[in-house]
């Protein structure tokens, strides 16, 4: 990994990536974050045959293993072409094994607004909750890298926060809100803890996002809004679910499993 880095990775060719301290994981410390890999594969999804009729609404995510904190090869293809519904595959691929899959569905963009409805709530706003330092809980470059402003009144397995960075995506590359925006959900899972990470390994091994608006950024405000619920059940299995909000309100929903078992 690169160090003093303005940014989570740097291309290092069109289709491969070299990852900066900024990914490290919470978990290990040779290890990338989900967080920073679901945002560069948004971003290649984004920037690959563009479709600006289309709207990316659905990124779904399968984590293959330890996503090691190596330079990475991205591949991206469309696997189903279409007039009004598309579907794009990306791959990073590290060390010759393919470490993330991501699917992403494009759909036709159309004028609903006189039929929009059934959104939730909106969250209070970013500066309502103080901000917040997690490190005692969670470390690792990742963690550090972002800005939390989380509720008082949350609680273990029910968590609301802004989060927020100064980290760029790729250096000296322009990114998408969207692609942005992705790159901090998978932190609903460790906000919404049930237990603490020295005692329990609960890591997802998918991130599942659904977006019925896209999410857009303020000029001045990048934050990102997580309202997270964790589940789990009584086997060895959790799920955390959470409502997603941009500055304007909300604009979809994520969904991740969980691998649930004692530290050994």
């Amino acid at each position: 990994m690169t160090t003093a880095a303005t940014s989570y990775y740097r291309r290092t060719s069109p289709t491969t990536f070299a990852p900066t301290e900024h990914v490290q994981g919470a978990w290990r410390e040779t290890e990338q974050h989900m967080g920073p890999v679901s945002g560069l594969l948004t971003h290649a999804l984004e920037t690959t045959s563009p479709r600006p009729d289309l709207q990316l609404c659905r990124i779904s995510y399968e984590i293959l293993g330890v996503i090691a904190a190596d330079e990475s090869t991205v591949e991206v293809e469309v696997v189903r072409p279409g007039r009004t519904i598309e579907m794009l595959e990306a791959r990073m691929i590290i060390g010759g094994r393919t470490a993330v899959r991501a699917t992403g569905w494009r759909l036709a963009i159309g004028d609903t607004a006189a039929v929009a409805g059934g959104q939730p709530e909106p969250l209070p706003a970013p500066n309502t909750w103080p901000s917040s330092d997690i490190s005692t809980f969670w470390s690792g470059g990742y963690i550090d890298s972002l800005d939390f402003h989380i509720d008082p009144a949350s609680e273990p397995g029910s968590c609301r926060a802004w989060l927020s960075t100064e980290i760029d995506l790729v250096e000296g590359e322009p990114s998408s809100d969207l692609a942005r925006f992705t790159a901090l959900v998978d932190a609903a899972n460790g906000i919404a803890a049930r237990q603490p990470p020295k005692e329990w390994l609960y890591p997802n091994t998918d991130l599942t996002l659904h977006f019925f608006r896209t999410p857009r950024f303020a000029e001045d405000d990048h934050r990102v809004g997580l309202d997270a619920r964790a589940i789990w059940g009584p086997s060895g299995v959790g799920l955390t679910s959470t409502t997603l909000y941009d500055a304007a309100g909300p604009v979809g929903r994520a969904e991740q499993i969980l691998t649930v078992r004692p530290m050994p």
